[in-house]
């Protein structure tokens, strides 16, 4: 039956809502009812019209949202329907449920994997979260993470492991941002601060571990009798050649390789600066690829690893040194070419730069970049291979 009199207004109290018991709908006023189940369930209906119909929204259950709070939610979506907007649009919103942690965390992977180069990086991005967090935090509400979770996560390894632990907190911090973000958390970021909780780690050097240039001769020489499987020798080889990374000379494919002219381009995709690189190509280097394809003639792969297929994995150049007894690393050979084009040779530092494919810092640099210097990078690197091979170290060819 339609009411007669004046509407309630604020008719109920917080008494009146903890002990009514009889099933139905008691009256609040402005269109908010408490109605009561046959089960004895007490929760708040908004009876209101919304785009010229009448609609009945759910605001809750009694127990968790209170008499006051119900009629702030009734004024609020009495307004936005008034206003020509939908508030069951928007309840449905506020009811959007809050992903965990790991849930998060691969969705920020799958958003971002397109955009990163590097396929092995990709893939280490969600391993290290999946290997340190996901086992202690992945399974909480991304918008419960706080302080005491990252120290949970980080301490077993902040000392230990200090690199991979600070990837794990930027990774750890990019995914709270986008939780922000997407409207799943609210305040600040509490990667933050956490490192105030934590001890301070060791200084790092900034540089990877590299041999003194000198004994570059020596070592070519043991790596080329070392008891490594040929095709690592041969990878290595050809790394410490053409001064080239581990992942440019893991990921190299026969098509980059223009044996008549002597030449390896690496693509722009495999580059760290993200433009590609051409190489010149020494005469041992040449030997090395033709040896490398008889070794594995089918295969996409300049080095093949265990299957065809495949290449070899980034351990191994790794894994050839524990062997050796060397205490460097792959990369840092790199910085031993930069070494000995300095100290013991006369070609410009710009020409050594651009050997490295470093990014560009000086006008003259770019000047030098405009035309890649290919054939006087060829004498480079063909003395630098000259000077490897060397027993001695002593062949250096200097520019005229």
């Amino acid at each position: 039956m339609k009411r007669s009199g004046p509407h309630p207004d604020k008719a109920l109290n917080a008494m009146r809502v903890r002990t009514a018991s009889q099933p139905g709908r008691y009256a609040d006023g402005n269109g908010l009812y408490l109605v009561v189940d046959p089960s004895g369930a007490r929760r708040w209906v908004l009876r209101t019209v919304v785009h010229g119909r009448r609609r009945d929204i759910g605001l809750g259950g009694a127990k968790l949202v209170g008499l006051s709070e119900a009629r702030e939610l009734a004024v609020q979506y009495r307004k936005l329907a008034r206003d020509g907007g939908d508030p069951l649009s928007l309840r449905r919103q506020t009811r959007q449920v809050v992903p965990t942690f790991e849930v998060a965390a691969r969705a920020v992977h799958a958003d971002n994997r397109p955009t990163w180069r590097n396929a092995k990086h990709a893939d280490q991005w969600i391993n290290t979260l999946a290997e340190y967090v996901f086992p202690l935090i992945g399974t909480r509400p991304v918008n419960q993470i706080a302080a005491p979770d990252l120290l949970t996560v980080l301490a077993p390894i902040w000392l230990t492991k200090p690199e991979t632990a600070r990837r794990v907190r930027q990774r750890i911090s990019t995914v709270l941002d986008w939780a922000k973000a997407a409207g799943h958390r609210t305040g600040d970021n509490p990667v933050a601060g956490i490192a105030k909780g934590l001890p301070k780690q060791p200084e790092r050097s900034g540089h990877h571990a590299a041999i003194p240039y000198l004994t570059v001769p020596a070592f070519i020489e043991r790596l080329r009798k070392s008891d490594s499987n040929e095709i690592v020798r041969l990878a290595f080889e050809f790394l410490v050649l053409t001064a080239a990374r581990t992942g440019e000379v893991l990921g190299a494919k026969l098509p980059e390789m223009d044996l008549a002219g002597l030449i390896w381009t690496v693509p722009a995709e495999r580059m760290k600066g993200g433009r590609s690189h051409r190489v010149p190509l020494a005469p041992r280097a040449v030997e090395i690829l033709n040896r490398a394809r008889q070794l594995n003639p089918d295969g996409p792969y300049v080095f093949a690893g265990r299957k065809p297929d495949q290449p070899l994995s980034n351990m191994a150049f790794l894994m050839a040194m524990r062997r050796m007894g060397v205490d460097a690393t792959a990369h840092g050979f790199r910085s031993a070419f930069r070494d000995w084009a300095s100290e013991r040779t006369n070609f410009p530092n710009e020409l050594c730069e651009l050997a490295l494919a470093h990014s560009i810092k000086s006008k003259v640099e770019a000047a030098y970049r405009r035309g890649d210097q290919l054939d006087k990078r060829r004498t480079l690197m063909e003395t630098w291979a000259a000077f490897a091979a060397s027993s001695s170290g002593k062949v250096v060819r200097l520019r005229a």
